[in-house]
């Protein structure tokens, strides 16, 4: 064989080694069939996070992300009663989540930072030209600097869709959006394509999905003060994550790592075929259709404790509906329920504990014990929804809020009840929402 053909064949060899690394950490979303998945951040407990704060203990971030779950509550009932109105600018309480997101924008792509947000659908970060922006640590996207950014005519199904844009009032009729929030906070800007980018824990893959809809915020005052760029949206509505992603197929699940779990390990967020809930131990119930529909409306039964069945509706409380009475949520940490029920479960709980009661340490929770152990003797815990019993372990229902203290990780609430965050630690969470199910499977979340 000659030099020439040697050279030849060598060049060949060394393309297709290049092409095959390129297709082995990149891939579009729509050809990813495989599904990925993402890391989450929890903004409180983990380093990666600009929240976090490593001069407060375990127990002051706890207090931190309980004291979140209330005034995200009231955003829950706000934009519940706001979504009844014509109001294109639905006035809803800001509430920050508890989990982080990492990905890019653009072309060439800006990193950005943003809120897991299962209470919302628009992903949205700041852009320039920022005529009002809260400080973030990662720099701002410039749409004017991206090749691949497009404005979307305020008369395209993209804009209509939608129930918060409306129409600009230049010439150019371009798509606007605006999200008011009771807390005098908000986000203005354009509705936008461009290409998101994901950086996925499934064998190193990056995944990109052109044509994206975000929202482009140039105004914006929000109390972001850690260095997040914006939010997230997986709610259950047009723009969310998990209906955008060609290859999310609409599925979506995440296993959240256990707050007392010292083994450093990320809680993990999968789309399409990697979210999957199968095998022994599982257990779904239907989603209920509601408005709005960005919120995961479930129908929980009730619950029992040890061998006390406890139903959820309640004679005395005329919110306790039979369907849809609760909304399961990543973001917030508590579970929050109605006063009758809860008043039963402290009952049931008070009856089959022998252990000292004490208050709070920090002030925030309600049924406390004394305990240095990291196990307590406690009854069996088993949350009835509709065609799924999900039994709870103690990380689920009592948190440690200080060397000698757990208490439950609940408390009552006259408005929306909902599935809190803790009592979804080490379960595998899966949203079908072509089949319009939530699936629940046991897990040890912190595994690497």
């Amino acid at each position: 064989m000659s030099f020439k053909s040697i050279f030849i064949t060598n060049v060949a060899s060394l393309i297709i080694i290049i092409i095959s690394l390129i297709s082995i950490s990149k891939c579009d979303a729509s050809s990813s069939k495989s599904g990925f998945t993402v890391d989450l951040i929890h903004r409180e407990y983990s380093p990666q996070s600009p929240s976090y704060d490593p001069s407060l203990s375990p127990y002051q971030r706890l207090a931190n992300t309980v004291e979140r779950s209330f005034d995200r509550a009231r955003r829950f009932d706000a934009k519940r009663i706001e979504s009844k109105q014509t109001d294109p600018r639905p006035e809803i309480v800001n509430a920050r989540g508890e989990y982080l997101i990492q990905y890019s924008i653009g072309t060439p792509p800006v990193s950005s930072l943003g809120i897991f947000d299962t209470g919302s659908d628009l992903l949205w970060t700041q852009c320039k030209p920022c005529l009002k922006c809260f400080t973030q640590k990662l720099p701002i996207f410039t749409p004017n600097a991206s090749s691949t950014y497009r404005r979307i005519p305020c008369n395209n199904p993209k804009c209509t869709s939608l129930k918060e844009t409306f129409c600009s009032k230049s010439g150019k009729k371009n798509c606007l959006y605006a999200e008011n929030y009771a807390d005098g906070s908000s986000t203005n800007g354009e509705l936008a394509l461009d290409t998101l980018t994901l950086a996925s824990s499934t064998k190193g893959k990056t995944v990109i999905s052109p044509n994206f809809k975000f929202g482009c915020g140039f105004s914006n005052s929000m109390p972001f003060t850690a260095g997040e760029s914006g939010i997230v949206g997986l709610g259950g509505g047009p723009a969310s994550l998990a209906r955008q992603l060609p290859n999310a197929r609409g599925r979506f699940a995440y296993c959240l790592v256990s707050v007392s779990d010292n083994r450093s390990n990320s809680s993990k967020l999968s789309f399409g075929a990697r979210a999957r809930v199968s095998g022994r131990g599982v257990v779904s119930t239907p989603m209920v259709r509601k408005d709005p529909e960005t919120f995961y409306y479930l129908t929980m039964e009730g619950i029992t404790i040890g061998n006390q069945r406890l139903r959820f509706d309640d004679d005395k409380n005329p919110r306790a509906r039979p369907e849809g009475n609760i909304i399961i949520d990543s973001g917030t940490t508590l579970t929050l329920l109605p006063f009758g029920l809860y008043d039963r479960i402290v009952t049931a709980l008070k009856s089959s504990i022998k252990l000292k009661e004490i208050k709070d340490p920090q002030g925030v929770l309600e049924l406390c014990y004394y305990s240095k152990d990291d196990v307590i003797k406690m009854p069996r815990v088993t949350v009835h929804f509709r065609g799924a019993n999900v039994d709870l372990k103690q990380d689920n229902v009592f948190v440690r809020t200080s060397e000698t203290s757990v208490c439950l990780s609940a408390r009552p609430v006259d408005g929306e009840a909902i599935y809190g965050n803790l009592w979804q630690v080490n379960f595998l969470v899966g949203y079908d929402l072509s089949k319009r199910t939530v699936s629940f499977k046991a897990a040890d979340c912190g595994r690497p």
